[in-house]
């Protein structure tokens, strides 16, 4: 696949990202009465966007995901392989600890969140493709 596709790919899922993280943020600050992600007590997003991880130090966990979907994005289209590789490491590592906590101790799956990780995932090995590919056109 070629450098170009691979950023587009990144762009697609990250703008894919931006848009799950403002649907949690908005279902977190506007907590509407009509949830469609509460489907039971175990498949739950209310249980993730209002119990404890709700927020990191005071900042609700969505805005955080949120900017760094974002930044991914800005680094994608500016081509700062670079920045998307560290922000998608971050993103990771961030998304993985968010997983371990809903998954194994509140005991929780929340559709949204799941689907923000995936595309973590997937733009992080993206990343590393990339980066990859970059070093060899340069070599």
């Amino acid at each position: 696949m070629s450098l170009s596709k691979i950023n587009t790919v990144i762009q697609v899922l990250a703008a894919f990202g931006i848009m799950l993280a403002i649907y949690l943020l908005w279902q977190q600050i506007a907590m509407p009465a009509f949830t469609p992600c509460s489907i039971s007590a175990q498949v739950n997003c209310d249980a993730v966007i209002s119990g404890p991880l709700s927020k990191i130090l005071g900042i609700p966990t969505p805005l955080i995901g949120l900017v760094g979907y974002v930044v991914i994005l800005l680094a994608a289209i500016t081509g700062k392989t670079k920045l998307i590789v560290a922000a998608a490491t971050g993103g990771l590592v961030f998304c993985l600890s968010l997983a371990y906590i809903e998954l194994f101790q509140l005991r929780v799956i929340c559709p949204v969140c799941i689907m923000c990780q995936v595309i973590m995932i997937i733009v992080w090995i993206s990343s590393i493709v990339l980066l990859k590919n970059e070093q060899r056109t340069i070599s």
